[in-house]
């Protein structure tokens, strides 16, 4: 399974090379022989199995339900599935009722035909990009050694790790500063990063509603354009490969390159320049809000440190706090200090700010690392507090700019570092250019990934 996409899988069972419920119990095969008791939370074999066999019929009467009918899909454990007690990566909410009814998206992706293998551990409450997890332990990261283990990228980071290991080719996370980008970039996966509302986010267990997004982590762009597709209900793909020589790219001259590691740069430079030599216009820009917004931020807190505080209030200043995550709390509670000016200041200027970059980007297609550092040893992270806030601002920032912009974004695996793990090369455009951004990544992932 590993080297399928779910792309390859759909025209497998379309032609009748395979089986959905062979390919769900292979996937729970693998399951076992992967041998990471950190990577699923919850299995769904009976769900799944009932979904596959379903599968199997309307795929032996050639009515399959949609272009992915069949083809085993993992989530991000803060989808709610009907009888399931929704974590969110976290003990706290173990007791909690069991969902009454599947996420909008689970339900969607349900009647495309999709199977439902279980969910992935994440980041507590999806409040890290780092990825640790000291309750359900942390996703192993297939590119280090196992002796010296690397943080698998969060908050979902049981996305990035399953699609990487091969178990399923698809799995959907959320994205509120960075959560499907990084995980696919420290895994050496694609993953998409919608803008707001693109999905439905009831039954998705919120951090900051005004940020959250969902999307999917795959083997490759096409995977994820047709995951996009069937999870808006299409009958097929509405996105078109774009022509590399007609494409407008810039990069930033600030704020996203600063810190990042040498290795990354390296990586950086290179896929621009094979993008150049096949033809795309690439030039530098200057885009001050990027630096406005770190300024507002260190002035007046974080807009999702406001709203995880009103989520998570309760948990983190009664007596569960002592159950969750001390760099989860910590983080949780940096957004006391904040007033209500600060948070109309960060708002208004979010709404401002979005507009301006609209039209400086225009039809433009912005570039910048992923990530600023590839995955970092987990054994430093887990000793000293301070070390795993300055590697998680250091993490976040990129992506968390376009969280704050409503930008769309795809990352591509371009290349590794000295020590073979990988590098991430992000396509973003501005708020609602989701099939744009996504027409250009079909266009040059082969490039990008060199």
């Amino acid at each position: 399974m590993a080297s399928r996409t779910a792309t390859q899988m759909a025209a497998d069972l379309r032609a009748g090379r395979t089986d959905p419920v062979a390919l769900a119990q292979e996937a729970y095969d693998l399951v076992g022989t992967h041998d990471d008791p950190a990577l699923f939370i919850t299995l769904f074999r009976q769900r799944a199995l009932a979904e596959a066999e379903a599968s199997r019929i309307r795929h032996k009467s050639g009515i399959p339900s949609s272009p992915l009918d069949g083809v085993p899909t993992a989530w991000k454990a803060l989808f709610d599935f009907k009888g399931q007690v929704t974590t969110a990566g976290s003990v706290v909410l173990e007791n909690d009722p069991p969902a009454t009814a599947d996420a909008e998206i689970v339900a969607q992706a349900a009647k495309a035909g999709m199977v439902s293998i279980g969910t992935v551990n994440m980041t507590e409450f999806a409040y890290s990009g780092i990825g640790l997890n000291p309750h359900y332990g942390t996703p192993r990261n297939i590119h280090a050694a196992i002796d010296s283990p690397r943080s698998p990228g969060g908050s979902s980071s049981g996305s990035g790790a399953v699609v990487a290991s091969g178990i399923v080719p698809l799995s959907m996370g959320s994205d509120t500063g960075g959560s499907v980008r990084i995980p696919a970039s420290f895994n050496g996966v694609v993953g998409y990063k919608t803008s707001a509302n693109r999905y439905p986010m009831q039954g998705v267990y919120p951090l900051a509603p005004s940020l959250d997004t969902i999307g999917p982590l795959a083997q490759t762009v096409e995977d994820c354009v047709l995951c996009d597709a069937v999870m808006r209900g299409k009958a097929k793909p509405d996105v078109a490969r774009a022509d590399v020589k007609r494409l407008d790219f810039v990069i930033p001259d600030n704020v996203m390159f600063d810190h990042a590691a040498p290795d990354v740069i390296a990586n950086f430079d290179a896929t621009v320049d094979r993008l150049e030599a096949a033809g795309a216009r690439i030039n530098r820009i200057k885009l001050p809000q990027l630096q406005e917004i770190l300024d507002l931020m260190a002035k007046h807190g974080f807009l999702a440190g406001a709203e995880a505080l009103a989520v998570h209030k309760e948990h983190v200043t009664g007596p569960d706090a002592k159950r969750i995550d001390p760099r989860v709390v910590r983080r949780v509670l940096q957004a006391e200090g904040m007033t209500a000016v600060d948070l109309v200041v960060l708002q208004q200027a979010r709404t401002r700010m979005m507009a301006e970059t609209a039209q400086l980007l225009g039809d433009s297609i912005l570039l910048c690392p992923t990530t600023a550092t590839t995955a970092m040893e987990i054994a430093p992270l887990e000793a000293d507090q301070d070390v795993f806030f300055q590697h998680n601002g250091l993490t976040l920032r990129n992506t968390s700019l376009g969280n704050f912009l409503d930008w769309a974004g795809v990352s591509i695996p371009n290349g590794t570092d000295r020590n073979g793990m990988p590098t991430g090369f992000l396509l973003s455009t501005s708020q609602g250019r989701d099939r744009q951004v996504l027409s250009a990544a079909l266009a040059t992932e082969e490039i990008i990934r060199g």
